[in-house]
C-alpha cells in the first residue's frame, strides 16, 4: 500500500475519509497547527513533515499547494500529479457555498483515487508526437501529406514575438490533423510553397483554433492568409462554462485530455532563463526560446486543440448551443477581429497637449493643497511628504489633523473611509478634500490613460487593443489589452476628446434606447409595457404618468412631478436587477434631490406591478424556473449556470436568481446590439464603403465616418439594429440614439471643457 499524506491549512472538522470514500489511509497534517489564524501566512506556518516518506502528498486548498510548489491555482491543478508525488485538491468544504464546483471535485477524487490504487496511466510525450521541422523540403512535403490525407478538420496555432501582429511576428506554427501527432514548424523557413500549401489546407479542411481571433488576426496581417471555414475551441467552452478566466487552453488541456501539464518543461526553462539573464516578465518575449525547447510544447499545443475540439464538437447537438455558437460566436468572432485591426483612432497631438494640460491642473491642486497648515504639520511630524493616494495618510490628515468628523462610512477592516463618496461628503467641512479628490482623479486620468496611450499607438495614430467574446457571463462584449474601452472615464471627456477623426470624417456613435426594459417588455408579453414604447412620448414620463395616474399631460410630467418620474425611473431600471425598497428609497433620493422613504419606495414598487402585472409574473415564474434548475436560455440560446441556487446560504442563493434575471434582459440586449454591428460591418466591406467601426462599448457601437457617409451609415445601422430577430415590437422597433456625430468621441464636451486651454 502506498504511504500517503494529506495536508490541509489549518485543522478543520472536514472528515478526509469520508469525503474519499474510505479508499485508502492517510496520515493528516496541517501548515499551521493554530485555527485562530485567519490568513495563514507562510511565517505561520509550522508544519513538521519528512516528504520522502511518503509515496503521495494530498495538497488541500491553494496555501499547501503554494508552500510546496511554484504553483498557485489549486482549481486548475486539482486532482492532477505534480512533481511526481504531489496531488493538489480543492477544498471540499467550498461545496456548501460554491456548489458549481461539485464536478471538480468529483472528478478529483476520482483521479486521485486512481493515483494511489496506480490506476492512472502516466502519458508520455514522445518525440513522434511533437515533432520540430526547421527544413523547408520538410515542411512542404509535411504539409503536402496533411493535403492529401483530406482531413475534415485540422488545428492550427501559431507563436508569436508579440500579442498584436503589428507589434510582433510569427516564429512559428502548430498543426495537427489525426489527434496523434503535431509538427511545429519554424517560419523562418517558409517560402512560397510553404504559404501556397498552407492557403490550400486553409480552403479545403475546417481550421480549428483556440482563440481563432488571435491567430487569425496574426496569419491575415503576416501571410495574407484567409479562412472561409473555422472553429473555436475557447469559444466552444465558453457555451458549457460562461465564467471569465476558464477557457485558457492549458486549463482545458488539463480538464480534458491526457497530457496535463505539457508546457511545464518550457517554463521551466523560461524561468531559469529570466532569473539567469535578468529578465523582467514582461520584457520576456517569445523568440528568446531555442527551437528545440519550444517545440515540444508548440506541437503539442495543436494537438490538444485537436483533442479538445472532438470533446467540445458535441456540444453542437444543443440546437440552441448551437445557434449561438453558428449565428452569435463565430461571426462576432470575424467581427471583432476586422474592428480590431480598425483601431482606435487618436490625436496625438491632442494625447500630448492633455498630457501637460493634466499634469498642470495636478500641480495647481497639489500648490493650493499645501497652503493648508494642516498639511505641513502633517509633514513636520511624521517627517516624510504627504502621499494623498495613501489612504493610511489621507485618514490621519483629514480626521487627525484637519479634525473633519467622519461620515460614519468605514472600510471591511473598520476603519474610517476615504473613498469618493466620502471625500465629497467631506468637502462641505473643509476644501481640502475636494482637492484630493482632483488630484486622485486627474493623476489617475494621466497616468492610467493618457501617458499608457500615446507610446502604444501605432505609426497611423490608431490604437488597437482587444474585445472579447468570452468575458462576461451576460454575453456582453469586454475590453482588454492595450486600452480597456469599457472603462473609460465617464466625468471627465478629456480621454474621450483625444478619440478623434481624421479630417473629413466623424465619430459617429449609436446607443440602444431603454433596450433591457424593451426585451423585457416582449419577453413578459405585457401589452401594457409595449403600450409605453409604443406611445412614442418621453419613456420614463409615460411610465410616471401610468403607475402613478397623474392628472396631468405626459409632456408636464418632468416639470411638475420630477419626483415621481425619479421613482419610476428607479424602478424601471432597478426591477430587473432585484432591487428593493432600499435600493429605490436611495437611488431616488439621490436623483431627485429630495429625501424618498423606503416605505414611498415599496408602494411605488406595488404600483409599478400593479400596471404591468404580466411584467410581475413572468420575472416570478423565471425566478421560479432558475431556483428549480440552476440554469435559465436567452432568448438567443445562450445558458446562464446558476448552481448556487442550491446553496445553503440565502444571501448567495438570491443573488443568483438575480443574476440569472438580469442575464435573461441584458443578454438578450447585447446580441440585438452585437447582431447588428456584425451584419454593418459586413455591409461596409461588401459595399466598399470607407467607414469603420471600430469598438462596440457598452450599447454603443462606435465608427469613423467619412462626412460624405454619414446619412448613409446612420440609415443602414439603424436598418440592421432594428431588423426583425423575433425579439420586437410590431411597428415600434428598438430605439436608436446617434447622439454623437462629431469630430471627436466626447461628442464637443472636449472642446467646451477645455478648448481655451489647448
Amino acid at each position: 500500500m502506498a504511504n500517503v499524506a494529506l495536508i490541509e491549512t489549518k485543522p478543520s472538522r472536514t472528515n478526509f475519509k469520508k469525503e474519499f470514500d474510505n479508499a485508502f489511509d492517510f496520515d493528516q497534517y496541517q501548515l499551521c497547527s493554530d485555527p485562530t489564524i485567519k490568513k495563514v501566512l507562510k511565517r505561520d506556518c509550522d508544519i513538521d513533515i519528512d516528504i520522502d516518506a511518503y509515496d503521495w502528498l494530498i495538497l488541500v486548498g491553494s496555501d499547501a499547494l503554494k508552500y510546496f510548489t511554484p504553483i498557485n491555482s489549486v482549481t486548475e491543478y486539482s486532482g492532477k500529479k505534480v512533481e511526481d508525488k504531489f496531488l493538489p485538491v480543492i477544498n471540499p468544504s467550498m461545496l456548501a457555498f460554491k456548489p458549481e464546483a461539485r464536478r471538480t471535485w468529483e472528478d478529483s477524487k476520482k483521479s486521485i483515487i486512481d493515483y494511489i490504487s496506480g490506476n492512472a496511466e502516466d502519458v508520455v510525450v514522445t518525440p513522434e508526437m511533437a515533432k520540430g521541422i526547421q527544413n523547408t523540403e520538410e515542411a512542404n512535403q509535411w504539409l503536402r501529406e496533411c493535403y492529401n490525407a483530406k482531413p475534415p478538420y485540422v488545428a492550427l496555432d501559431s507563436e508569436t514575438t508579440g500579442l498584436y501582429p503589428r507589434d510582433g511576428h510569427i516564429i512559428g506554427i502548430s498543426v495537427c490533423y489525426d489527434g496523434v501527432n503535431g509538427v511545429y514548424i519554424d517560419t523562418e523557413c517558409f517560402d512560397e510553397e510553404t504559404e501556397e500549401l498552407l492557403q490550400l489546407i486553409f480552403d479545403q479542411s475546417i481550421i480549428v483554433f483556440h482563440n481563432a481571433k488571435f491567430d487569425m488576426a496574426f496569419f491575415e496581417y503576416h501571410f495574407n492568409s484567409k479562412f472561409p471555414r473555422f472553429e473555436d475551441t475557447m469559444l466552444l467552452h465558453y457555451l458549457i462554462d460562461e465564467n471569465p478566466g476558464t477557457h485558457g487552453l492549458k486549463q482545458l488541456a488539463m480538464k480534458y485530455t491526457k497530457f496535463g501539464d505539457y508546457e511545464k518543461p518550457m517554463y521551466d526553462w523560461i524561468d531559469n532563463y529570466r532569473k539567469e539573464k535578468g529578465v523582467l516578465k514582461n520584457d520576456f518575449t517569445w523568440d528568446s526560446i531555442p527551437f528545440e525547447v519550444m517545440k515540444t510544447y508548440a506541437a503539442m499545443d495543436a494537438v490538444v486543440t485537436f483533442l479538445i475540439y472532438e470533446k467540445f464538437v458535441k456540444i453542437k447537438q444543443n440546437k440552441r448551443l448551437c445557434k449561438v455558437y453558428d449565428e452569435i460566436l463565430i461571426p462576432g468572432c470575424r467581427f471583432l477581429t476586422d474592428i480590431q485591426d480598425n483601431g482606435v483612432p487618436f490625436d496625438k497631438l491632442r494625447l500630448i497637449k492633455s498630457q501637460s494640460l493634466m499634469q498642470q491642473q495636478i500641480d495647481d491642486a497639489i500648490e493650493e493643497m499645501y497652503k493648508e497648515p494642516a498639511i505641513r504639520k502633517f509633514e513636520e511630524i511624521n517627517g516624510k511628504d504627504f502621499n494623498p493616494n495613501s489612504t493610511v495618510q489621507l485618514r490621519s490628515l483629514l480626521f487627525d489633523f484637519v479634525g473633519l468628523n467622519p461620515t460614519g462610512k468605514k472600510t471591511g477592516t473598520g476603519a474610517h473611509s476615504t473613498d469618493a463618496e466620502v471625500l465629497e461628503e467631506l468637502s462641505k467641512q473643509s476644501h481640502i478634500p475636494k482637492l484630493i479628490l482632483e488630484i486622485r482623479q486627474k493623476s489617475k486620468i494621466k497616468n492610467t490613460y493618457l501617458d499608457k496611450i500615446l507610446p502604444q499607438l501605432d505609426l497611423d495614430s490608431r490604437l488597437r487593443t482587444g474585445f472579447n467574446l468570452h468575458g462576461t457571463t451576460s454575453g456582453r462584449l469586454s475590453s482588454s489589452g492595450k486600452l480597456n474601452m469599457q472603462q473609460l472615464p465617464r466625468d471627465n471627456p478629456i480621454v474621450k476628446g483625444c478619440i478623434k477623426a481624421a479630417p473629413g470624417n466623424k465619430i459617429v456613435a449609436m446607443d440602444l434606447t431603454t433596450a433591457e426594459v424593451y426585451v423585457a417588455a416582449i419577453l413578459a408579453k405585457d401589452n401594457a409595457l409595449m403600450d409605453v414604447f409604443r406611445s412614442g412620448g418621453n419613456f420614463h414620463s409615460t411610465i410616471a404618468h401610468k403607475v402613478f395616474k397623474l392628472k396631468c399631460s405626459v409632456e408636464e410630467v418632468a416639470e411638475l412631478y420630477s419626483t415621481q418620474r425619479q421613482a419610476a425611473k428607479a424602478v424601471t431600471f432597478g426591477i430587473m436587477y432585484g432591487a428593493g425598497p432600499a435600493k429605490i428609497s436611495e437611488q431616488v433620493t439621490k436623483d431627485s434631490g429630495t429625501y424618498f422613504s423606503r416605505q414611498e419606495a415599496q408602494e411605488v414598487i406595488n404600483e409599478y406591478f400593479s400596471a404591468f402585472h404580466k411584467l410581475k409574473s413572468w420575472i416570478e415564474q423565471n425566478q421560479k424556473f432558475i431556483q428549480q434548475n440552476g440554469f435559465i436560455y436567452s432568448f438567443f440560446g445562450r445558458k446562464r449556470r446558476l448552481p448556487n441556487v442550491a446553496s445553503t446560504d440565502k444571501g448567495i442563493q438570491s443573488h443568483s436568481i438575480r443574476s440569472g434575471l438580469n442575464f435573461l434582459v441584458q443578454s438578450a440586449a447585447s446580441d440585438i446590439n452585437l447582431l447588428g454591428a456584425i451584419d454593418m460591418s459586413e455591409y461596409i466591406k461588401a459595399n466598399n464603403l470607407e467607414s469603420r467601426i471600430f469598438a462596440l462599448v457598452h450599447d454603443s457601437i462606435l465608427a469613423e465616418v467619412p462626412e460624405k457617409e454619414v446619412e448613409h451609415y446612420k440609415e443602414k445601422l439603424t436598418h440592421f439594429v432594428q431588423l426583425d430577430r423575433g425579439l420586437s415590437i410590431p411597428g415600434t422597433p428598438v430605439g436608436c440614439d446617434f447622439e454623437i456625430v462629431h469630430e471627436d468621441y466626447s461628442g464637443g464636451k472636449f472642446e467646451k471643457m477645455y478648448g481655451n486651454y489647448l
